[in-house]
């Protein structure tokens, strides 16, 4: 089911922190897309960005997880696709806000400047936390409507 899928995927340098993250989403009944990478020898972050943006705009997956060593390089990619919204989180009230205000359908993290304990939190709020629409909707829109992609 689509709805409960979720895309994650992964440079090198956030390789553990993802097959971690992954293995976590698994044991609490979500479907996991793992898009890559499959090990820590030295990849390009866009292609993994790419990658989760084909599953969004697809529909095989509702939501994702992308990590980086720091989370930069690779939110900066994703953000590159009209129907993507990636956010850089750091903590789990950014994961939550991020949700709330901003409709993301893309939490990043870096793996290695995150530890695991905090990515479970920002990745559960990230997913439990509702859109609250309302005056966000407007803006999330326009964040569509004015790229230019």
């Amino acid at each position: 089911m689509p709805s409960h899928t979720i895309a994650v995927a992964s440079d090198h340098g956030g390789f553990e922190l993802k097959s971690q993250l992954a293995a976590d989403l698994a044991a609490g009944g979500w479907k996991v897309l793992d898009l890559g990478t499959d090990g820590p020898d030295s990849v390009d972050y866009p292609d993994f960005a790419h990658k989760v943006a084909q599953a969004l705009k697809s529909g095989a997956a509702s939501r994702a997880l992308l990590v980086c060593g720091t989370g930069i390089g690779i939110s900066i990619a994703a953000n590159r696709y009209a129907h993507v919204r990636a956010a850089l989180v750091h903590d789990a009230f950014g994961a939550a806000m991020c949700r709330r205000h901003n409709d993301a359908n893309v939490l990043v993290l870096g793996g290695r400047t995150t530890g695991i304990e905090v990515a479970r939190d920002c990745l559960r709020l990230f997913l439990d936390t509702p859109f609250e629409g309302g005056r966000h909707a407007r803006r999330v829109a326009q964040l569509s409507e004015h790229g230019e992609r």
